[in-house]
């Protein structure tokens, strides 16, 4: 028998047992379709990721206080970073071009009744440079509002609308924490950062939020959250995280571990890569263990089939046919299931990946990569899984095929 013909049988073979074929394939399919939806779902992960993180600003820098390892290990972060560290900075390191030190809150804020618990950022001038925001309505923050303690504060516009709705905000008063402060400006949506509405915050001076909302709780000076840093262009990213580091090492006096890390955009990219790619990694062991389970009920119904089929078998032995044509047979057969079923499996992937994309801020594609390894696997699945009862298909021998039943 040539291919052309092993393979019309086998297919005749397949469309008599429609409903077993099908649910033979259900394994296959939802293992494709996973694989599929999986890598699609994590280099979309990836890839907004990094939009994120090119949104937080040109060339930046952030410093943090405490090494890793304490930041690790300890649940409120250390207090080793001060407002006089980020002036430092700004007037002592020269391959930096702004630098906007933070200092976070999370507190009720109320207006006319209606009210919100949100983040309030204390913030100078720079950051609006160095993080690259934009202002929508009024104005933002200025130098004098610094240095007078002002208590004036510029709302995220998602924040703008749980507490005003459709009514004009700048010019109104707010209360954060029981103090009142004006509100002179309105941000332009920035969107969410690693799980952090952006748009559901507050920004009141630096000096506001430390000296009438957090206090002084740092023994060398106002404390801050981190301060971000941008460097003058991308060739001075490097000099500026050196020249930050031994500033800071001279200030801070270290003899031995830093009490502070500096990161890179690049640095939390490769921590977000490692994350998303191990994560992709695990779910698709999971998947490849419905295509293995796949692998297996083909096996099984292969099997049952030639219980089924001995007779055909022994009868197609008795006029000619070679161990080898029933060999073939049955690996096309288990073949086709598993291409078959890969197919629907990449439809199926597709799909999901459409649905996601609707209903979620990503923007998942069909990867060819994806495509082939799914079609590869499931392929090679069905040939691993059809020799053993291909095998013992051809192995039966004419009179004993033909007495049974």
């Amino acid at each position: 028998m040539n291919i052309l013909e092993t393979l019309n049988m086998a297919v005749a073979t397949l469309l008599i047992n429609k409903q077993r074929s099908a649910l033979t394939m259900l394994g296959i399919i939802i293992g494709s379709a996973s694989v599929i939806s999986i890598v699609g779902v994590g280099q979309a992960g990836q890839k907004l990721a990094l939009e994120q993180l090119n949104s937080l600003g040109p060339n930046v820098l952030f410093i943090n206080p405490g090494s890793k390892d304490t930041r690790n290990m300890s649940i409120e972060p250390p207090k080793t970073l001060v407002l006089e560290d980020a002036n430092a900075i700004a007037s002592q390191v020269p391959a930096v071009a702004k630098v906007a030190p933070q200092l976070n809150l999370r507190d009720i804020m109320s207006y006319r009744g209606r009210n919100a618990i949100e983040l309030v950022f204390g913030v100078t001038p720079d950051f609006l440079a160095v993080r690259n925001y934009e202002i929508a309505e009024g104005r933002f923050l200025s130098d004098s509002d610094l240095k007078r303690n002002s208590r004036v504060v510029v709302l995220g516009p998602d924040l703008k609308e749980r507490l005003f709705e459709e009514e004009n905000a700048v010019g109104k008063q707010i209360r954060i924490k029981q103090e009142i402060f004006e509100v002179i400006g309105i941000m332009k949506a920035k969107g969410s950062f690693l799980n952090t509405n952006q748009d559901l915050v507050a920004y009141v001076p630096i000096t506001t939020m430390a000296n009438q909302l957090v206090g002084r709780n740092s023994p060398y000076g106002t404390q801050v959250t981190f301060i971000a840093v941008s460097a003058r262009d991308p060739d001075s990213i490097k000099a500026a995280r050196f020249q930050i580091e031994n500033l800071l090492r001279l200030r801070h006096k270290i003899t031995g571990e830093d009490d502070f890390n500096v990161e890179t955009q690049k640095d939390i990219l490769q921590i977000v890569d490692q994350i998303t790619t191990a994560l992709i990694l695990m779910l698709s062991v999971i998947a490849g263990i419905s295509l293995l389970v796949g692998g297996i009920g083909i096996m099984n119904i292969m099997l049952v089939s030639i219980t089924e089929r001995t007779q055909e078998i022994g009868l197609r032995k008795a006029i000619g046919a070679t161990q080898k044509d029933i060999l073939q047979q049955f690996l096309v057969e288990a073949l086709i299931l598993s291409v078959v079923g890969g197919a629907f499996g990449i439809v199926l992937g597709g799909g999901l990946i459409t649905v996601i994309g609707v209903v979620s801020p990503l923007s998942p594609y069909l990867s060819p990569l994806a495509v082939i390894v799914a079609v590869g696997t499931s392929s090679a699945i069905g040939l691993f899984f059809g020799v053993f009862p291909a095998k013992q298909a051809a192995a039966l021998e004419p009179i004993v095929a033909l007495k049974r039943n």
